[in-house]
């Protein structure tokens, strides 16, 4: 009898958790998790938050243990990179070893770190990405007495607030007038920037680096544009991210803004199927196709890829959902709003401790709770409701969202 084989390339949450589902699910054939990073699959939002503050020990931000793979007969190869996928012969080019043959195959090559011009990882400028770099954040915060970041968007500011805590003096160098303004439009933006400042924080807003001169002995120059520059002991680029496609794209996938899936998460091979930052997807829910660098996805994603794979036609169709902790802030996002979606808001801002609506067309397209923690579900009920709401009501904490 012929033996299925599932060939999974990226070893993080997302295909960590592909291969889970696929157990879960009764596949007994075989599994092949390739990953090219030397740990075994993590998640990443601790590197950012409990890791990086050291309120959380290392062990805890892997998927599994370590005995899962073996336990669950799923062949994990780590530090092996992929050269290349032959969609006609159905095979995965190893740097290692030979082709490894698949039936079904899944993407989870996730993303990077968007490099700043002239200060790679390989200058001496700090990235966070990978564990690695948030193990080298740490040693950081530990001897440096200032740093520059260039980039306020979340990963930018939650890096702010472990230094901060650590007893680090930021800079933080942000091109827009606020941070996440075109995100969360200037109201809410601006919660978040007095809230870094609030922290002792130095925030640069509307300026431009020009450049990053990184020298292991005597730290980081950053010049800006019109010849200011900020000295420090070290830089830290928080510009964004570029999904890993480089390999569908050779494949002949078609590719744009992430590879392109369906509602189940097919790519335009019916073979192979794409999960996590990668996918851009049609979602149902949102009428629209789009693509998510968030750990919700690659959590959830690879229960509708594996359900498939084995011949089901499940459909991915939960709203986005993302997450911060920063200093005495915590909140949740469900949803997704365009730049220039009106925002409302209820509660206190300055405490802070309220929520805040985004609307399309008059009706709740977005939602996030701020140091808020029952109105979640209330939030996901109204934007499914798809129904335009009274804006006076929904600014109301005395009325339920219900009654909107």
């Amino acid at each position: 009898m012929t033996v299925s084989k599932f060939v999974i390339i990226g070893a993080g949450l997302a295909g960590a958790k592909t291969a889970q589902a696929l157990r879960d699910k009764g596949f007994d054939g075989q599994i092949v998790v390739i990953g090219d990073e030397v740990e075994r699959p993590y998640e990443r939002p601790p590197l950012s938050k409990e890791y990086l503050t050291g309120k959380a020990e290392r062990d805890s931000v892997f998927v599994h243990d370590a005995a899962w793979y073996a336990e669950h007969d799923v062949d994990l190869r780590t530090d092996t990179v992929v050269t290349g996928i032959d969609r006609v012969s159905k095979t995965v080019s190893v740097s290692d070893g030979d082709p490894v043959a698949y039936d079904k195959l899944v993407l989870a090559t996730g993303s990077r770190s968007r490099e700043f011009p002239g200060a790679g990882r390989d200058t001496g400028a700090y990235y966070l990405r990978r564990l690695e770099d948030s193990d080298r954040l740490r040693e950081l915060f530990r001897v440096a007495r200032k740093i520059v970041l260039v980039g306020g968007g979340w990963i930018g500011l939650e890096v702010a607030a472990a230094a901060r805590g650590a007893g680090v003096e930021v800079v933080i160098v942000e091109p827009e007038e606020l941070p996440l303004i075109r995100i969360l439009g200037r109201r809410v933006a601006q919660v978040f920037a007095d809230l870094q400042v609030r922290h002792g924080v130095e925030l640069r807003t509307g300026v431009k680096v020009a450049a990053v001169e990184v020298d292991a002995g005597s730290g980081a120059l950053v010049r800006l544009e019109g010849g200011e520059t900020i000295a420090a002991d070290a830089v830290v680029i928080g510009i964004g991210a570029v999904p890993n496609t480089e390999l569908a794209e050779a494949a002949g996938l078609s590719v744009s803004n992430g590879v392109e899936v369906d509602a189940g998460l097919r790519t335009s091979d019916p073979d192979v199927f794409a999960v996590g930052d990668i996918a851009n997807a049609e979602n149902p829910a949102l009428g629209r196709r789009i693509r998510v660098e968030h750990w919700a996805n690659a959590l959830n994603q690879p229960a509708v890829a594996a359900a498939n794979m084995l011949g089901g036609d499940e459909v991915y169709q939960r709203l986005p959902y993302f997450y911060t902790d920063q200093y005495e802030l915590g909140m949740e996002y469900v949803g997704y709003a365009d730049g220039d979606a009106d925002v409302v808001t209820r509660g206190d801002l300055a405490k802070p401790e309220f929520l805040a609506f985004w609307l399309e067309d008059g009706k709740v397209v977005a939602g996030m709770n701020v140091n808020i923690w029952d109105q979640g579900d209330a939030i996901k009920a109204l934007i499914a409701s798809g129904r335009v709401v009274d804006q006076a009501k929904l600014a109301d904490p005395d009325v339920s969202l219900a009654d909107v």
